[in-house]
């Protein structure tokens, strides 16, 4: 599902993020079941109140020798990632977000600016700041000019997935996503390309994120442990690496015996 550009404007348009995020893997009953309790204290998003599922397309971005994610993975006290963030996927001229992403002793701290498509490749490749805009984020535009002269930085993967979520009642603090039909690939490395790639994640499985920025409330706690749901460590990019990773020890196995 792709967002207009109006509603990708009224819903996406927050550019600075601090917050505590905490992930869990559902299988589709227990989902359905969190889900379903979760409606008597939160409501779906805007888009979602008209829309089953909006469509995240992600390029990430990292060495050549995938610095960024190597250090992700060894579980530093700090880490960053870049990455170009569309919704549906986009043409050439759409406007999408240059997202650096850190995190410090937990917390994580997401900054993104608004640029239009060329304007987002051209910067990551080049280094050089774009003309400015009224829709876009100085200080961010900044802040990411030093990461790009800090590395050398390319696409690695493209990441998809379809996503419902949701906002608290009491509070806009508190969200919940839940990430479905999470797909990769390692060509083809534009937005623009489609949202295909092989899954990460079996069929019928969800990656849910509660994302506050204080402490989650009671309430949630309590319906946590009625519904037996436990944390986990799940990097969307982290698991497609070590993948990626994988596959490739296989195949070299494969040669030595052939």
């Amino acid at each position: 599902m792709t967002i207009s550009g109006k509603e990708t404007n009224r819903y996406m348009a927050i550019e600075v993020f601090n917050r505590y995020e905490n992930k869990y893997l559902l299988d589709d009953r227990a989902y359905r079941a969190f889900y379903n309790d979760l409606l008597n204290y939160m409501e779906p998003d805007e888009h979602n109140k008209r829309h089953g599922f909006y469509t995240i397309s992600n390029l990430y971005f990292d060495t050549a020798h995938d610095s960024l994610i190597r250090n992700s993975l060894a579980k530093p006290k700090y880490k960053e990632k870049l990455r170009l963030r569309a919704y549906g996927v986009p043409d050439g001229d759409a406007k999408v977000y240059l997202e650096l992403k850190k995190k410090v002793f937990g917390l994580v701290n997401k900054r993104r600016t608004a640029l239009r498509l060329e304007e987002a490749y051209d910067f990551v490749r080049t280094g050089i700041e774009p003309a400015y805009r009224p829709y876009m984020n100085k200080q961010v535009i900044e802040e990411i000019k030093y990461v790009l002269r800090r590395y050398a930085l390319e696409p690695k993967v493209y990441l998809a997935y379809e996503r419902k979520a949701m906002f608290s009642k009491e509070s806009r603090d508190l969200r919940i996503t839940f990430d479905t039909n999470i797909r990769s690939r390692r060509h083809d490395l534009r937005l623009e390309r489609g949202d295909h790639g092989e899954p990460l994640v079996p069929d019928g499985r969800w990656l849910m994120e509660i994302k506050a920025e204080h402490t989650i409330p009671l309430w949630l706690s309590r319906l946590l442990s009625e519904h037996r749901l436990y944390r986990t460590s799940f990097s969307k990019y982290g698991n497609e690496f070590k993948q990626t990773i994988k596959n490739k020890e296989t195949e070299s196995e494969c040669v030595l015996y052939v």
